[in-house]
This record gives C-alpha cells, sequence and structure tokens, in this order.
C-alpha cells in the first residue's frame, strides 16, 4: 500500500535497524544492543540524547552484559555522560548493573534462553521487567515491539500514539483487534513508523507540518 510506503519513508521504521541492529537472525549480541538500546530509550530524556549514549556504548564495546558488568559502576557513568545522559546517570549505571547481573544469573546473558523459558506473552513481559526494578511497561514496550513476529511470545499491547496515528490514516477502523487489522499489511516497520507519527505530529496537533496531512482524516479536530 502506498501510503505504509509513504508513512515509512518519510518519517522513518524501526528504531532498531535506524541503531544498525539487525533482529531478524535473533543474535544474542544484536538482541542485547537492542536491550540495552531500549533501556536508555526508556527514561525520560530525548530521543537524540538516548540514541548519541548508546552510540558511546557501542564505541566502548559494550555489547553484552558481562562486559557491562566488567566496566564497573564509574565507567558506565563516564559513557552515560559523553552521551549527554547527565540528569540520570548515576541512575542509569546502577540500573543497568542490576539488570546485567540478573540477566547473567539468571539465563546466562541470553535473551533468548529467558524467551523461551517465558509461558507465554504475559509472562515474558513479567520476566523483563524482573530483571530490574527500573524496567517498567514503557522500556518493555520499546523492546518487543521490534520483536513482533520475530519473538513468537513477543506480543505487546499497541503504544497509544501508534494507535492515534493509525486512526487518523485509517489504516484500522476501531481500537478493537487494532495489532490485527496493522497485521495485514504484513510491515514489520509500520508500527515503529506509526509510534513516530503519533508522537511527534498527531499528539502534538502538528496537523500543518505532517508528512502525512494529505491523507489524514483528523485535521487538526
Amino acid at each position: 500500500m502506498r501510503m505504509v510506503e509513504k508513512l515509512i519513508e518519510d518519517i522513518g521504521g524501526s528504531y532498531s535497524q535506524g541503531l544498525g541492529i539487525n533482529l531478524k537472525f535473533l543474535n544474542p549480541t544484536d538482541l542485547f544492543k537492542w536491550f540495552l538500546a531500549s533501556l536508555l530509550f526508556g527514561a525520560r530524556i530525548s530521543e537524540g540524547v538516548a540514541i548519541r549514549t548508546f552510540g558511546e556504548f557501542q564505541k566502548e564495546g559494550l555489547d553484552s552484559a558481562q562486559k557491562i558488568l566488567e566496566k564497573d559502576w564509574d565507567g558506565l557513568v563516564e559513557v552515560l555522560d559523553r552521551g549527554g545522559y547527565v540528569r540520570y546517570d548515576f541512575k542509569t549505571a546502577s540500573k543497568l548493573l542490576e539488570v546485567c547481573g540478573n540477566l547473567l544469573q539468571e539465563y546466562g546473558g541470553d535473551l533468548n534462553l529467558l524467551h523461551r523459558r517465558a509461558r507465554n506473552p504475559r509472562d515474558l513481559e513479567s520476566r523483563l521487567k524482573r530483571l530490574g526494578k527500573g524496567i517498567g511497561e514503557v522500556t518493555v514496550n520499546i523492546f518487543l515491539r521490534e520483536l513482533r513476529g520475530i519473538w513468537e511470545k513477543a506480543d505487546p499491547p499497541l503504544q497509544g500514539f501508534a494507535l492515534e496515528a493509525a486512526l487518523n490514516l485509517g489504516l484500522v477502523s476501531s481500537p478493537k483487534g487494532a495489532l490485527d487489522q496493522l497485521a495485514t499489511y504484513r510491515n514489520r516497520e509500520l508500527e515503529p513508523a506509526l509510534l513516530r507519527l503519533g508522537k511527534n505530529y498527531c499528539h502534538k496537533g502538528r496537523c500543518n507540518q505532517c508528512p502525512m496531512e494529505g491523507a489524514c482524516t483528523c485535521r487538526g479536530q
């Protein structure tokens, strides 16, 4: 569908691919990188800062739970500060150490093992949250929505911004069954693109600046 193609082309698709992470083959290192990025995106901080901070972690080669632990708290604070994550540097460094320690102890550092042991989608979400007290609904949703269709049990609720955009574009007819309706487009880039649109345009009422203005049914109403 041309509207879907235009949306992804103009707004951007998955966040993981934008960071150079390929989740398709479920490589443990790529999964951990996306998990780390999701932890950074999950804080009340700008996407730009989260992206820069993730880049600093990659420069340091911090692509596994073991390497995070070996960096220690002071080293993590330095990396976070270089990325501009200053407001949350102490808290986030402590959270990363706790999460990575639990991931290693319970699942050998392998997120694929965590997924295999989960009984169902809700248990998967619970297991992720139990890795650390700083992991909440937002972080889990960020992490799992880009694994939808790759991990069998990755089935988080549709985020509100994405639903708002999907309704405005007429891609879904109602909130009920919205995920099933979006699945008919067979494009994994669609959900994150809708999230970007809803968050940056629909929710802020920026209809006149929206690249999808001509296709939208909202018109700022």
